[in-house]
């Protein structure tokens, strides 16, 4: 167990917390049931992302974080207040949760490139994998809306 492994997986334990409820947000702030559906599909993906963060922080004799960052929650306020102004446009919504996964994709490499315990490598790379593929998702999601509007 290393101190740095564990404050690596604290650190992506709010992010993707942050982002968890980021889409639980987006979700309430979009009329589209199928954009509501898929949002809070990703919100689901993000918890069980954080449990296996918390689980491998238990395993290494590690206290996991429960809670995202200020930051974050102050992004959920901003989300909500423009879902109100904009009258819960679609891409409004989806642009701030491209954003997100920019900021997360963004984090995770940056771990991914710096020299991390080869403990916790496959579990970050495995989720680095599963954002990217949540970040194509947000663009091709945005590229449709954007398109019928």
């Amino acid at each position: 167990m290393t101190v740095g492994s564990i404050s690596v997986l604290n650190k992506l334990i709010r992010l993707t917390k942050d982002t968890e409820e980021g889409y639980l947000t987006a979700a309430e702030n979009v009329d589209d049931s199928y954009l509501q559906k898929l949002l809070k599909e990703r919100a689901e993906n993000c918890h069980i992302a954080a449990m296996d963060l918390q689980r491998k922080v238990k395993e290494m004799d590690g206290v996991p974080t429960e809670n995202g960052t200020f930051r974050g929650t102050m992004h959920r306020s901003w989300v909500n207040i423009k879902g109100t102004l904009t009258g819960k446009d679609e891409l409004t919504i989806l642009d701030e949760c491209e954003k997100g996964e920019a900021m997360i994709e963004e984090a995770y490499e940056k771990f991914l490139k710096a020299d991390i315990s080869e403990e916790i490598r496959p579990l970050i790379q495995q989720q680095y994998e599963s954002i990217v593929n949540d970040h194509n998702i947000m663009r091709d999601l945005m590229d449709k809306y954007g398109a019928n509007q």
